[in-house]
């Protein structure tokens, strides 16, 4: 029988005090385009291909009629400071509670086995609007954390995330503790219809201060026609359906 967690290794680097910064799907993509954004913009390497029973049952065609599987993957950078980041990323997450514990515990067997001190999740927090600068809020094991975190002007507030952290950019701060490691997960806000590259900016920024990363950020600045037309499309349902329930709280309170 398969192992549930496949780990391909090639040229594993020698690390030390490492970040694992996790950006995979979520609400409006946006920890997956921010980790994907890093990962291309810091020349990273992939160094290990993950496989697991726990992603979808299917594969891939491409259109040159080749095959791929579903996958996550790791890559391996060093900045420019010297500071060695490794990033989790992919198209696909576990597709059960089970899957996520799973892929995540092992993450982070991984990831305490290549001397990571730190881990930052990226993800998105849905807001149901279309936002031109939206927060980056924040969710950390600890208050040390969120003190140092709030110096980079990420907002910590009781109100959210009012229903918890789904998925692997929850799960993975959830078990850090059991591998002595500590971490923040930065959310992006956004409408969570499509996929964010403003909310991704703000988290990478946040990162940029960070991490002394020196990022540019020019591809980010200019979204796809496509893109532009489907929020502009999204804006107008999202006011005819507020204007609709003003209608309809009007009609009830003279009922």
């Amino acid at each position: 029988m398969m192992d549930s967690v496949i780990f391909q290794k090639e040229n594993v680097p020698d690390c030390q005090n490492a970040v694992l910064i996790e950006g995979l799907p979520g609400i409006g993509r946006v920890g997956q385009i921010a980790a994907d954004y890093l990962v291309e913009k810091l020349n990273s390497e992939k160094f290990i291909t993950i496989y697991s029973p726990f992603f979808p049952p299917q594969v891939m065609v491409d259109d040159e009629g080749l095959v791929h599987p579903m996958i996550q993957e790791m890559h391996h950078c060093i900045t420019k400071s010297g500071r060695h980041l490794l990033f989790l990323t992919g198209d696909y997450q576990g597709l059960t509670g089970e899957a996520q514990y799973a892929l995540s515990h092992e993450v982070l067997k991984l990831a305490s086995s290549m001397d990571v001190k730190e881990i930052i999740t990226l993800g998105g927090y849905g807001v149901r609007k279309i936002l031109e600068e939206p927060r980056v809020l924040g969710a950390a094991t600890s208050n040390e954390i969120v003190s140092k975190m709030e110096e980079f002007q990420v907002v910590f507030k009781s109100e959210h995330p009012t229903g918890g952290i789904v998925g692997a950019s929850g799960i993975l701060l959830g078990l850090a503790p059991l591998f002595d490691l500590e971490g923040v997960c930065l959310m992006g806000e956004t409408h969570g219809a499509y996929p964010d590259h403003i909310a991704a900016k703000m988290i990478l920024k946040v990162l940029d201060a960070y991490l002394d990363l020196d990022l540019v950020y020019d591809d980010l600045d200019e979204p796809s026609p496509a893109l532009e037309a489907l929020k502009a499309q999204i804006k107008e349902m999202d006011q005819e359906a507020e204007k609709g329930y003003k209608e309809e709280q009007e009609l009830n309170y003279f009922v």
